[in-house]
């Protein structure tokens, strides 16, 4: 009975003093509303806890009983945190918790003393405006001891990207001994209106490894591992699905006593023809032989989906589900199965494959077998790692019947009851994913749209009768004019120069008395450049919206806007009063671009020059700058190929910039947060405001004032004013070694030799040490040949002597022979498999051990000149020998200043 009670009320103390008639009478009042939970419970939690944040004393919602957090010794940091009741309220949201919230511009806390073991912890939001608090205000980050479970969230976005109203987040938490479950909201500091919230908190304890590894076991599959994975007592878990598949919702009271949610699978299969298979009516009871009682509902366990029996079908395709999960994290799949299809009697009537993200990971599944027995329910654990570097990946689920099934068995078919998917946290500890994108701004009102139309056609009649006044005038004011044109052209025909005019006529800045820029403001060709009112560009930011804000530059602010109706997204810069640049660099950018079209430059879309406002429109890189993939950043660290790819694609921009265009451009401001990546990680050149064009004629130079970005300068350009594409390929060969190495150009708290980045290269080159500053998340993946080339490559571009330095396509091609190096040793690899030596260190095919890259051994005498084509004395033969016939590995066939370092 206390047990009872405790559910309905955990905040309640009891003892033996307690009335024992009393306690009957409550008991007895609540019976009808317990009892079916009662008989579908499978386990009694011994803890539940479920806080209405905001709310003073006990309130029942949610198929629960909810305790307020106001005056309870469970909010144990509240300064200057706030008890409020949310504006509005939604239809669709529960009045309980979603009514009332916890909200704070400071850090507050709360502390739940909890006993040892696994638990299962909730929190619940309800994103919308409180008295004093606009919802897209809240940005905080939330921590549960050493878990980081959200960073930087915006519940709001989440929300609006889901199309869902209030949001619900599950995690499994291991308590020690002596601990509490604590629980830390901090808002995000950049802006002071940011702040943090939180409608509900639910603390369940769980049985003892319901998802956690028990101590003895060895764990489950981990694909594309040789090992096994278990998930121990210090990792969390963040539920991404729980799914009843082929059925519908399963509400938390109907769940086994835990109060878990399954939804249904009908949003993520693959395929309508994959129909829901309902058998709840067999009359079979299930045998909890093989797994525990409460490890699902029984009603997931009688419903699935299946592939049918047509055996045409079900050869060529695949029953597949596909779920949007956040990248760089390993997932566990729970996948539940119980046969229960009276045609299925003989173990090899039905067996299939099953496949996570590709991959196989179960050969021929056999249900029947796993649980002994028909109406036996069985799960099977596995995890598998979803890389890459997006904000959002795809993991796949694909279920296909064996070979044998299809040739000789007419239930050729696959089948799934019941599905979760947990994120685990990582080795530091975090569970948080990137926020969605802002959606498009939505669209005009149609009301609003009939009534200007209305208001429209009211004008044309007055227009009308003013057109037909006027038309007499007209006719006659046309004839003089047509006279003086032709009499203007004779003239201007006799005195026009013999140079000829450009293509490209200059830009033309003509301002109106009141400051504003006419829409015929440019002459530059509008199929190569867009103008954008100010009032479209408004709409595509929705008014600038901080939530659409990607980045921040010397130029100004950076926002991801959306148009054509909110089907192209792209990058808007917007130059800041007292910007670094100005009209100059404005005009400078847009002149250059809409002249320039390659696959490895920013497009430049179109600009806005009106209401004292200067804006670019750009396409939109979605992975942002080069530099954001390489230190001082959450992104995960990029693959070495990848980063030989990029290097190659932007250097590939600039050769088309030094000797593709009509006159040679010369960039003057490489660096890596000019080097964008799209979603495709293909490398785009952009920020073209200090560019300049190159030497004509006889010059060999550009005398000009030195601009660019410190750290990246060429130190000839600095000295003596002049400016040749050389300059950019010093940049470059900064680039290069910051790709390699993983840190800035300059570290002013850095050892003397090692404040600059090109100086620090170069050296340790020269005395064969480049290994030793290789990024530590590229060690043992880089090729011995590779790395030596690509440090020849980086070095010949920052020789004192511009005239010494290779041209871009020179860089170009020793890029991709670099490249061509590493995949080769690569495929050796995968043909020739990798040894253990005596010492347990992984040996390449060249007999060199994994590290060997990285040692002193890598010395080069000599630096080759790619102008004069001299040779490279190494000590390493196998660069030689690869030297001799370079020929026959070479393949045949946003947004600038997002993080500029301040230097202009």
């Amino acid at each position: 009975m206390k047990t009872i009670l405790r559910l309905l009320h955990p905040n309640m103390s009891f003892n033996h003093t307690t009335s024992a008639s009393s306690s009957r009478t409550f008991f007895f009042l609540c019976l009808p509303l317990l009892f079916p939970s009662i008989l579908a419970s499978s386990y009694t939690p011994d803890e539940l806890l479920s806080i209405n944040c905001g709310n003073t004393g006990i309130s029942s919602g949610n198929d629960r009983t909810w305790t307020g957090d106001v005056d309870t010794k469970f909010l144990s940091k509240q300064d200057g945190s706030v008890a409020a009741t949310a504006l509005t309220q939604s239809s669709s949201a529960s009045q309980v918790p979603y009514t009332t919230a916890r909200l704070s511009r400071s850090q507050f806390s709360y502390s739940f003393p909890v006993s040892p073991g696994q638990k299962f912890l909730r929190i619940f939001f309800y994103p919308a405006s409180y008295p004093g608090f606009d919802r897209f205000d809240a940005f905080f980050t939330v921590k549960s001891g050493d878990f980081t479970l959200l960073k930087d969230y915006n519940a709001s976005l989440t929300a609006d990207a889901n199309r869902k109203d209030t949001i619900l987040m599950e995690y499994c938490i291991n308590v020690g001994d002596g601990e509490r479950l604590n629980l830390t909201f901090t808002p995000n500091s950049t802006k002071s209106d940011f702040y943090a919230f939180v409608n509900g908190i639910e603390i369940v304890s769980m049985p003892e490894d319901l998802y956690y590894t028990k101590p003895d076991d060895l764990g489950f599959k981990f694909i594309g591992s040789v090992g096994m994975f278990n998930i121990s007592d210090n990792t969390a878990l963040q539920l991404k699905f729980r799914l009843n598949v082929g059925g519908g919702l399963i509400s938390a009271m109907q769940d086994t006593g835990m109060l878990r949610s399954w939804d249904g699978d009908d949003s993520f299969v693959i395929g309508s023809f994959f129909l829901p298979t309902d058998i709840q009516f067999e009359r079979r009871p299930l045998v909890f032989s093989q797994v525990p009682n409460y490890t699902a509902p029984e009603q997931v366990y009688r419903t699935e989906r299946d592939m049918g029996k047509n055996k045409t079908v079900n050869v060529n395709t695949n029953l597949t589900w596909v779920f949007p999960v956040d990248s760089g994290f390993t997932y566990m799949l729970r996948l539940h199965f119980c046969e229960l299809n009276p045609d299925i009697n003989i173990s090899y009537n039905r067996q299939f494959n099953i496949y996570i993200a590709d991959q196989l990971a179960e050969d021929g599944a056999n249900v029947l077998n796993w649980g002994k027995g028909k109406g036996v329910p069985v799960y099977r654990d596995y995890a598998v790692v979803v890389s890459g570097y997006a904000k959002s990946a795809s993991l796949s689920l694909k279920m296909h019947p064996t070979e044998k099934t299809l040739d000789f068995n007419e239930y050729s078919d696959a089948f799934l009851n019941g599905l979760e998917i947990f994120k685990i946290s990582d080795s530091q500890n975090n569970l948080a994913g990137p926020n969605p994108g802002p959606l498009p701004p939505s669209p005009a009102n149609p009301n609003d749209l009939h009534q200007k139309n209305t208001r429209k056609s009211s004008r044309k009649i007055v227009i009308g009768v003013i057109v037909g006044v006027a038309a007499s005038v007209l006719v006659l004011i046309s004839s003089i004019a047509f006279f003086l044109f032709n009499r203007g052209k004779k003239a201007s025909k006799s005195g026009k120069s013999s140079i000829g005019t450009s293509k490209w006529a200059p830009f033309s800045f003509a301002t109106t008395k009141s400051g504003n820029t006419p829409s015929n403001a440019s002459s530059l060709p509008m199929e190569l450049c867009r103008h954008f009112s100010i009032a479209e560009i408004r709409a595509a930011t929705n008014n600038f919206d901080e939530l659409f804000k990607v980045g921040v530059g010397g130029f100004g602010n950076v926002y991801k806007g959306y148009i054509d109706g909110g089907l192209t997204p792209v990058a808007i810069k917007r130059l800041k009063p007292g910007s670094q640049q100005g009209v100059h660099e404005f005009k400078t950018e847009i002149e250059m671009l809409s002249q320039l079209r390659h696959s490895h430059l920013v497009s430049l879309i179109g600009y806005c020059y009106e209401s004292n406002e200067m804006i670019l429109v750009y396409d939109f890189m979605a992975r942002g700058t080069l530099r954001s993939h390489l230190y001082s950043t959450d992104n995960p660290a990029l693959p070495w190929k990848r980063r030989l790819q990029i290097c190659i694609g932007a250097a590939r921009g600039l050769h088309y910039l030094h000797t593709g265009a009509k006159h040679m451009i010369i960039h003057r401001d490489v660096k890596t947060t000019n080097i964008l990546i799209d979603d495709r990680w293909e490398a785009k050149v952009s920020d073209f405001g200090l560019s300049r064009i190159g030497p004509t004629g006889l010059k060999a130079h550009v005398s000009t004032v030195v601009k660019g970005s410190i750290g990246y300068l060429d130190p000839e350009y600095y000295k003596r004013q002049h400016l040749t594409e050389k300059s950019d390929v010093y940049s470059f060969g900064v680039v290069l070694f910051e790709v390699l190495c993983g840190r800035p150009p300059i570290i002013r708290i850095a050892d003397k030799k090692q404040v600059l980045l090109s100086d620090w290269a170069m050296k340790c080159f020269q005395t064969g040490n480049l290994g030793h500053i290789v990024d530590p998340a590229l060690k043992g993946t880089i090729a011995p040949e590779c790395l030596r080339k690509f440090g020849e490559i980086g070095v010949s571009c920052l020789l004192d002597d511009a005239t010494q330095r290779p041209t871009m396509n020179d860089v170009v091609w020793g890029l991709e022979f670099a490249l061509q190096l590493q995949e080769n040793v690569e495929k050796m690899r995968g043909r020739e498999g990798e040894d253990d030596d005596e010492g347990g260190k992984k040996k390449t095919t060249s007999g060199e051990d994994s590290d060997s890259m990285f040692s002193g051994s890598n010395s080069v005498e000599v630096v080759s000149d790619f102008n004069k084509s001299s040779e490279v004395s190494m000590t390493s033969s196998t660069e030689d020998r690869c030297n001799k016939d370079t020929s026959r590995f070479l393949d045949s066939s946003v947004f600038s200043e997002i993080l500029d370092p301040k230097a202009r």
